[in-house]
């Protein structure tokens, strides 16, 4: 995720993503958001509601992984199947545009869940 949507979430949400300033050995936030601008909307709205439910919870890494967003947390039951939750609506959604038209995943290699634009470029 580039520099301006990754300062945009820690500023709105820096009680959940306070292990951005912590080493790799406290949290893996300290490599930032490790997927594709297209899915900052995603990544928002989910920071919204984790924080509302439960105002204690530390995220530990948030990244692709097999085409999916994988949202790492030190929370509640409750929160933790939001971020599930999440990781299923992140396979309608193009990691690098945020469209919703034509998404598929897959991949050669790389796994990655893509609209038919992105895809073909």
């Amino acid at each position: 995720m580039n520099t301006e949507n990754t300062k945009k979430l820690i500023k709105a949400f820096p009680a959940l993503y306070r292990g951005y300033k912590k080493s790799p050995r406290e949290s893996l936030m300290c490599f930032g958001f490790e997927c594709g601008d297209g899915w900052f909307d995603l990544i928002w709205e989910l920071s919204e509601k984790i924080t509302a439910i439960d105002p204690n919870c530390e995220a530990n890494q948030v990244k692709e992984k097999f085409g999916g967003l994988r949202f790492y947390i030190l929370g509640s039951k409750e929160a933790q199947d939001l971020a599930l939750e999440y990781e299923e609506k992140s396979y309608s959604v193009c990691e690098m545009c945020g469209s919703d038209v034509d998404v598929k995943t897959g991949g050669k290699g790389w796994i990655q869940t893509l609209c038919g634009k992105c895809r073909n470029n």
